[in-house]
């Protein structure tokens, strides 16, 4: 790394440690209800949706009603983007008439935005119109985010609370979560992207004439861009307007660009540890579990900086020296692309601003590992701090086995119904991943769709499935997801990997708040201190590596060891 490179990772680290606490104070502040700089301008606009709605704000709910509400929300945002997709041709503001969705095609991607996955079997440029990408993509970017920010502010509030079922009330968190979080920091980054060159207007695609002697026109796409893709970074979101995603120069034509989308992909996962401790009354556990995932961030960005750094050996055999900058821009560079990288795998953002099908054997395993580990390592908006909160349950539970002590995490007893619902919102997404890469790998027209046979074809197959579980949404691109294989079974992979661990968070902050608060003893687990996090950081690693271990020994592995092979 050069003094550019390492000036830029330093920045974002100093950025974000300056901004977590303040940000999480006031994202604390927002669910309490409490007076914030913002209220005198949003206040009306919130009571105008709440009488809308018919919402009484005053009115909490237990656990089930909370998930009803999220479920039968979600539910209707689907069957509207879904219809959407099926008529665009018949909308307006579609300068080019595209044509409607084929019906297997709008389930999957109406399923993936809702989710929050944002997986594309499409080409946004040249398949969605601009009604489609703003009513249809962006709003759903905005309420996907949302969605998954109400289920952490659900489990934090059964940690906080004693002796009682009410966990919240959906919709308000949903209009406060949109309103005071969501929509004023978009607006600030939509505007710098913009002032990048991130382009925004809705105007018809541009024909230019080719630079090739060839006297033939190219069309050059343009759109509503840069409002899409502020949402599409902070909201973890991912789905880019164009293929290419923020490797094209309209998404994303700047190293400040570059930089701003990392910072915004990484802001609110990161905030909301902070969140976390403020509302638990108790800041030190916040920044234990941010040291958690800060540590395996860079952890996992020295080793794919490390891998994309020393190349390929059979390229160097032949005299070129250097990094591997396949697939990668340029006006990034080497440790711009694998910041990128990392960072939106970690979350479940799913941006892309290199081809990862690109990345050697060893770095290709890197964002593959991050998001099978359940996207923990800041991880999706709400959702990398909820299963971060569930394998800090296991971690309890297994010291506590291992001296013999009931397990207590902030003074709750952790007992049985919340193991079993930490394990069903830790392992759910894998168990989809392995069972239907399985089935894909037995499946004819899934196999045919595979352009690379051998370790890397499996790599592809097991990263599609990982994303689509995990509501991550990036891909190896070597893979034609657009059949009705994949499609179908990868609809099914969304949404099992979404609201299954969503109910079963919900079900255990419900029970969390039913319990009673336990003062600390002197047998107690310190869980806001350097040991626990320590204990924490290897339980994720092993979970992780135990799970899909074989897999990946088939895949990544296997393919490192032919190129170093030189075959």
């Amino acid at each position: 790394m050069n003094a550019y490179d390492w000036q830029q990772t330093l920045l974002l680290c100093a950025a974000l440690l300056v901004l977590i606490k303040p940000l999480g104070l006031y994202m604390a502040k927002v669910y309490r209800g409490d007076r914030t700089l913002l209220t005198p301008l949003l206040l009306p606009c919130e009571h105008l949706l709440y009488t809308l709605g018919g919402i009484r704000e005053i009115d909490e709910m237990d656990w089930k009603q909370y998930a009803g509400c999220l479920l039968l929300f979600n539910l209707v945002c689907f069957a509207v983007l879904f219809a959407l997709l099926l008529t665009q041709h018949l909308l307006p503001l579609n300068p080019q008439h595209f044509p409607a969705f084929p019906w297997q095609l709008a389930l999957n991607t109406a399923v993936s935005f809702v989710t929050n996955t944002n997986w594309q079997n499409y080409g946004g440029e040249w398949t969605a119109s601009h009604l489609t990408q703003m009513a249809g993509m962006t709003v759903h970017n905005f309420v996907s985010a949302a969605t998954g920010m109400t289920v952490a502010i659900a489990l934090i509030r059964g940690f906080a609370r004693h002796k009682t079922g009410m966990v919240g009330n959906f919709w308000v968190d949903l209009v406060r979560t949109t309103l005071y979080i969501l929509l004023p920091i978009s607006c600030v980054a939509a505007i710098l992207l913009a002032s990048q060159g991130v382009i925004q207007n809705f105007a018809a695609y541009r024909p230019v004439s080719s630079l090739q002697a060839t006297g033939q026109e190219v069309l050059i796409p343009t759109g509503p861009v840069a409002s899409q893709e502020a949402i599409k970074e902070l909201g973890t979101n991912g789905g880019g307007f164009f293929s290419a995603n923020s490797s094209h120069p309209f998404e994303n034509p700047t190293p400040f660009s570059n930089f701003l989308q990392i910072f915004l992909i990484l802001l609110l996962p990161a905030a909301l540890t902070s969140t976390f401790g403020v509302m638990v009354e108790n800041t030190r556990q916040g920044w234990g579990l941010l040291l958690a995932m800060l540590f395996l961030f860079m952890l996992a960005f020295a080793a794919l900086q490390w891998a994309e750094s020393s190349g390929n050996p059979s390229i160097a055999a032949l005299g070129v020296q250097g990094g591997n900058m396949e697939g990668k821009e340029v006006r990034f560079g080497l440790a711009g692309s694998t910041l990128y990288s990392v960072a939106t795998t970690a979350t479940s953002c799913g941006a892309v601003n290199a081809m990862h099908d690109s990345l050697t054997p060893l770095g290709g395993l890197v964002p593959l590992g991050l998001i099978l580990t359940g996207e923990v390592v800041f991880g999706g908006v709400g959702s990398g701090l909820y299963t971060m909160l569930a394998f800090a349950i296991i971690a309890v539970f297994v010291s506590g086995l291992m001296i013999g002590r009931t397990p207590e995490y902030l003074g709750k007893k952790i007992e049985a119904r919340e193991i079993w619902l930490s394990m069903l919102t830790i392992l759910t997404s894998g168990i989809v991943v392995l069972i239907f890469s399985g089935v894909a790998m037995v499946t004819p027209s899934a196999v045919a769709s595979i352009s690379n046979p051998g370790a890397h074809g499996l790599s592809e197959v097991l990263y599609a499935f990982a994303s689509m579980a995990n509501n991550n949404g990036s891909a190896f691109a070597g893979l034609n997801g657009n059949i009705p294989f994949y499609n179908l079974l990868g609809a099914v992979a969304m949404l099992t990997g979404r609201y299954v661990p969503i109910v079963a968070v919900l079900a255990m902050a419900g029970s969390l708040a039913g319990k009673k608060n336990i003062p600390p003893s002197l047998g107690t687990l310190p869980t806001d201190r350097a040991p626990f996090v320590v204990w924490l950081i290897l339980v994720i690693i092993l979970v992780g590596s135990l799970t899909f271990f074989p897999a990946l020994a088939l895949g990544p592995v296997a393919e490192h060891l032919l190129m170093i092979g030189g075959k």
